[in-house]
């Protein structure tokens, strides 16, 4: 696999690329957004940090989701809950906090790989029955193969992880779907939970489509493909609307 790595910090760097290279990756390091941007499309998966010198990291995010769909990991010292869910939202599949351990590091890229890389469809997200045909809830059509979202006719433009699990719950949407089964299918990882990956990226669903009530929360399990109402009916049926943060109960925050 060939790795970019966007890293201003020569020590860090150099600690990064040796890792990488011990494991058989081959690697382009790049220290500025310019580069980061000019190499890109070259990468088959991207470690990014931040704290760039010649543009903000997230907006780097930002602009390199919309010209590379590779697997991105966010390496950085930011570790506040607004940076982590704004990286989150902004295409990220991971995000990991310094300092972090190496090991770590490499196994949540090796997680990464398999499930952006290893299945075909959006991360293997939907059953085999489910591929090759929309799904429809309300005014929202999901297209299964094609990776495409409508709402009331008008396009929905979500990060891959989004319609990935989107993709997931209309797969099967008469089930309810724990959080832990959604975040194993995703993520690779049934106790990611922590990270809140899961809960912004249904938010940002929500938001996006303007439908509350597309995903249903099933309070202390998981999630539902739900029955969204139009933007003037009411907003997410007996539970009222998730704000991506979910509840106090639980392991991982969850709803």
């Amino acid at each position: 696999m060939h790795a970019l790595l966007v890293e201003d910090d020569d020590r860090m760097a150099h600690a990064l690329a040796t890792a990488l290279a011990q494991r058989g990756h081959s690697v382009r390091r790049v220290g500025r957004a310019l580069d980061a941007l000019r190499h890109v499309h070259e990468a088959e998966f991207v470690l990014l940090d931040l704290g760039l010198p010649d543009l903000d990291g997230l907006e780097l995010l930002r602009r390199l989701r919309t010209v590379c769909d590779a697997p991105l990991i966010v390496v950085t010292a930011r570790c506040g809950e607004r940076d982590i869910v704004q990286g989150l939202r902004a295409g990220a599949d991971d995000y990991v906090v310094k300092p972090f351990r190496m090991a770590e590091l490499m196994a949540r890229i090796d997680t990464v790989r398999r499930r952006t890389g290893a299945r075909p469809g959006p991360a293997g997200a939907e059953p085999a029955e489910a591929a090759g045909r929309t799904v429809r809830s309300g005014d929202v059509e999901v297209d299964l193969a094609g990776r495409t979202v409508t709402a009331a006719g008008r396009p929905v433009r979500l990060t891959r992880r989004e319609f990935d699990v989107l993709a997931f719950l209309a797969g099967r949407p008469h089930e309810v779907h724990s959080r832990e089964e959604i975040l194993d299918r995703i993520w690779g990882d049934a106790f990611l939970g922590a990270s809140r990956s899961l809960d912004v990226h249904v938010a940002g669903i929500r938001s996006k489509t303007g439908r509350p009530g597309l995903v249903r929360t099933v309070r202390g399990y998981g999630y539902q493909l739900g029955a969204p109402a139009a933007p003037d009916g009411p907003d997410d049926g007996p539970d009222g609307p998730d704000d991506g943060r979910g509840t106090a109960s639980g392991r991982d925050g969850g709803p």
